[in-house]
């Protein structure tokens, strides 16, 4: 395993484009990347697809309305404390993005990678980490985009689990009910394209910015306690879509589509073997091309 924590390591990343579904996603699974790298004076643009109004377990105290107000307000605030100032809203409803048009939202996003021309896209894997409709539609809508529009030389990753998490932090996730039956996947470290163990400072910096998105995560944090949900949120996880090639990444895609059409557990399992098998994949491709980087910001 190499260890990049060097400042030139996260030069390499350039500019990054993030594309995610709901204010908060973009700082548990890459706030700690983009805080690093707005460090180093890269740009780093943000992109929304909803404003998570459906995200509250006390609808009566945070209708629709008044949530997507309060969590438009806390992303701001989020982002401004990791350095971000360019995001854009996609303005799709909570929970339906699987009805929006593709040909829509891929040419939404198509235009936002021509202005930015990133060096690096980031978003979910086919498997939407926690297997939400949202993440994963909003992740085949990124690889399309990334495919038709995404300047020569660019990487699109994949936020993942390292696998080497998941021992430690089973319990937690199991009391918590974040994850379904088989998710998250979980990622070899010789698969990683991108692997970050935050320092504290950087941590710190993280957690604040969860916090400012308080509607989300003020009860979760007070449950957990502060210093274990630090370490729980202290590294990000990302594999290249390209080391497993175009074709397995659609299939992923496709499965887990069908699951959803399905709602079946036979095809829910498809969809997470699909997924698996595209991670696997890539293994020739990292171990003949070049090895697992781990990036350990310092």
């Amino acid at each position: 395993m190499t260890t990049i924590g060097s400042a030139a390591e996260v030069d390499r990343l350039g500019t990054v484009l993030g594309v995610w579904a709901h204010p908060d996603d973009e700082a548990y699974l890459s706030g700690g990347l983009m805080a690093l790298a707005r460090d180093r004076g890269a740009r780093v643009v943000c992109v929304t697809a909803t404003r998570g109004e459906l995200g509250t377990e006390h609808p009566d105290v945070w209708p629709p309305d008044r949530l997507a107000a309060a969590r438009t307000y806390e992303l701001a605030h989020c982002l401004a404390i990791l350095g971000v100032h360019e995001h854009h809203w996609l303005g799709h409803a909570d929970g339906r993005c699987s009805a929006v048009p593709p040909a829509q939202a891929v040419a939404r996003l198509c235009g936002i990678i021509e202005c930015v021309r990133p060096d690096t896209v980031l978003t979910f894997g086919p498997d939407g980490i926690t297997g939400h409709p949202d993440h994963r539609t909003v992740s085949a809508w990124t690889t399309a985009a990334f495919e038709q529009a995404a300047p020569p030389g660019a990487r699109l990753l994949y936020a993942t689990f390292a696998e080497r998490r998941a021992a430690r932090w089973a319990p937690l996730n199991e009391r918590l009910g974040i994850f379904p039956p088989g998710l998250p996947v979980l990622t070899p470290e010789r698969l990683l394209a991108v692997d970050v163990e935050l320092d504290a400072g950087t941590a710190d910096r993280k957690v604040r910015a969860l916090a400012a998105q308080r509607t989300q995560t003020a009860e979760l944090m007070a449950f957990v306690g502060l210093e274990r949900f630090t370490a729980w949120v202290g590294d990000e996880s990302f594999v290249d879509a390209a080391a497993s090639g175009v074709a397995a990444t659609a299939g992923a895609h496709a499965a887990w589509a069908a699951a959803d059409a399905a709602g079946s557990t036979r095809a829910r399992a498809a969809a997470e073997t699909a997924t698996t098998s595209r991670a696997t994949a890539g293994a020739a491709h990292h171990d003949s091309e070049e090895p697992t980087t781990t990036a350990a910001s310092t």
